[in-house]
């Protein structure tokens, strides 16, 4: 399915919809406020399964991370952050960086890294966090790379439904998406050290 989200105004019914597709175990590709990002619901063990399969790549190694809608659910899944990295993440979040914080057990094991952390993104898209606040946890995400080396990353959402449209479920057109991902910052020493810097500027972080 081809669905047509305004991001300005989401539409409910359209935002149920991809809610509906989550929940019955399907794969959905959305906008954020980078790349655009392939995911599933966090709790749907063979949808997680067939994104491992649509990477390529082991899931214990793909780069996963949580869409959250907002700060609240970070004690569901996280073990506790100091004060100093609550502080960063509430400046900065909705934003583009990806925050990599300790797992707790409320973690599927599918998805824990062999470190057991896990990546927590708070996208600036209304689209996708009003999803994942109907849904009511966060989903599963990756991004969605390009087979072009020099591309990397598409960013027009027709292109993107050209290539997914028989492996994923739903393809949502929330207007062309960004080609740099998410700046990743490592919490899990108490402190913050930046591991990949992207759209995020490193400057908000101190």
């Amino acid at each position: 399915m081809f669905l047509k989200i305004y991001p300005e105004n989401p539409n409910p019914r359209e935002i149920q919809k991809a809610v509906n597709c989550l929940q019955n175990g399907g794969i959905i590709i959305y906008p954020t406020d980078t790349i655009y990002g392939i995911g599933c619901d966090i709790f749907k063990t063979k949808a997680i399964e067939r994104i491992a399969d649509i990477l390529g790549e082991r899931k214990k190694k793909a780069a996963l991370s949580f869409i959250c809608s907002d700060l609240s659910h970070l004690s569901d899944f996280t073990k506790p952050i100091s004060n100093n990295v609550f502080k960063i993440m509430k400046k900065v979040l909705p934003g583009p960086y990806t925050f990599i914080l300790e797992a707790n057990n409320n973690v599927p094991k599918i998805i824990q890294s062999n470190k057991k952390t896990i990546g927590i993104r708070i996208p600036n898209n209304i689209i996708i966090r009003e999803i994942v606040k109907e849904l009511g946890h966060p989903i599963l995400s990756s991004s969605v790379k390009d087979d072009d080396e020099v591309v990397e990353y598409t960013t027009d959402p027709e292109l993107i439904y050209e290539r997914y449209e028989n492996l994923v479920d739903m393809v949502i057109d929330g207007g062309y998406g960004d080609n740099i991902p998410s700046t990743v910052v490592d919490c899990t020493s108490g402190e913050i050290e930046i591991l990949r810097e992207g759209k995020g500027n490193i400057d908000d972080l101190y």
